[in-house]
């Protein structure tokens, strides 16, 4: 192994292994919070930019069809993937709406709103977590240590990754919502 790929995958185990340390009751609160929305009827919509959008709709993608089980779809939207309505609203008002103005129409009183930024910084996020607040929904925020007075400082719920680096960020992300989609589906569709 190279000594570059040595020291990306001792970056990688060290900064989850920090995550998973600070985080592992979190993971399983957010896990349980998201097994109620989807008991009770309601959905999660999910946000993000670049790869965090990216993110969002791998998640939403893992809840709608399956993670590890054959079973029913779970109600999951990621708000990153009309091109339509991005392009409508960030040309007809602002790209800061972009997630606002989709939150404005589509939250309910009991949904989760889950923003994902790995700087916590994203304006476009950090509007439609105030959106989802007033709309009556939970909010999450997936973000780094940076993010953590901005993003987390508005969420009911944030998952703060202990790093400044985006692609540990988004590698402790992808850990995280990989563990949290397999304690929903078991949660839910095992007997």
């Amino acid at each position: 192994m190279s000594t570059f790929v040595e020291m990306e995958l001792s970056e990688h185990q060290a900064i989850l292994g920090r995550t998973v340390e600070q985080s592992s009751k979190l993971i399983e609160d957010l896990s349980m919070l998201i097994v109620n929305c989807f008991l009770g009827g309601n959905k999660i919509l999910l946000c993000g930019n670049g790869g965090s959008a990216a993110d969002a709709q791998h998640v939403a993608a893992e809840f709608i069809n399956r993670f590890r089980l054959d079973r029913g779809p779970l109600p999951a939207i990621a708000l990153t993937t009309d091109s339509s309505i991005l392009t409508c609203i960030g040309n007809d008002s602002s790209f800061e709406n972009v997630f606002s103005r989709q939150v404005e129409a589509l939250a309910n009183q009991g949904d989760i709103f889950i923003g994902i930024s790995t700087s916590g910084s994203s304006q476009n996020v950090l509007r439609a977590v105030d959106a989802a607040k007033a709309r009556g929904a939970i909010t999450v925020g997936f973000t780094g240590e940076k993010g953590n007075q901005i993003l987390g400082a508005k969420c009911d719920y944030s998952f703060v990754v202990p790093s400044s680096d985006t692609a540990r960020i988004q590698e402790c992300h992808e850990f995280a919502w990989h563990v949290i989609c397999g304690f929903v589906e078991k949660k839910i569709f095992s007997n």
